[in-house]
């Protein structure tokens, strides 16, 4: 099933209207879809690279605001639902434990997962969920999401389609370990 809609989407990104569908995978992928923006941006900055920093534009509004929606199905849905089946089961301790310790960490999940492959989706919820500051959330999603997908665009525009392997198989790897390294050097300033 995933081939197939990845399949899909990569037929999408060379219609007319690729533009706005990139704006409608981007904003449903930040709450519940699992193809990332990214497997359309690529062969659309690759057909036209004039145009690359358009694209990612169009990728970063519609995903901040996507995740807008991820941030409100978390606020919403889980004091509806989710908090009454905990609170029954015994559970209420557990999840302001859980809500404490994500909201220490501040911008670092929503930064981290705004880079990295790690499903945006599941942050975005999860902010909403454990009352992350909405300001904290929007500004850690712009910046996040704006590192990558204007890196992503930037380097298709200067580099082309000899990027395009690296792009699709190592960033994400790339921007793991230089999440990695940027949090050593936080903890080794904080507690050395």
């Amino acid at each position: 099933m995933i081939r197939s809609l990845y399949d899909w989407t990569i037929r999408k990104a060379s219609s007319d209207n690729a533009l706005w569908f990139l704006a409608f995978v981007s904003f449903i992928e930040s709450s519940v879809f699992p193809i990332p923006p990214d497997v359309l941006m690529i062969p659309m900055i690759l057909a036209r690279p004039n145009r690359a920093f358009v694209i990612a534009g169009v990728a970063l509004v519609s995903s901040v605001l996507g995740g807008l929606l991820g941030y409100a199905i978390g606020a919403f849905a889980f004091e509806s639902i989710g908090q009454p089946i905990l609170m029954s089961l015994g559970k209420a301790e557990a999840i302001e434990a859980f809500n404490g310790r994500f909201n220490d960490l501040g911008f670092w999940p929503v930064l981290i997962a705004g880079l990295t492959p790690f499903p945006y989706k599941v942050i975005t919820i999860m902010s909403g969920w454990t009352g992350l500051p909405l300001a904290t959330f929007i500004v850690t999603s712009i910046v996040a999401r704006g590192i990558r997908f204007f890196l992503v665009a930037g380097l298709l525009w200067k580099f082309g389609e000899p990027i395009r392997d690296f792009i699709e198989r190592r960033l994400g790897l790339m921007f793991i370990l230089f999440c990695g390294l940027l949090l050593g050097g936080f903890y080794l300033v904080r507690f050395l």
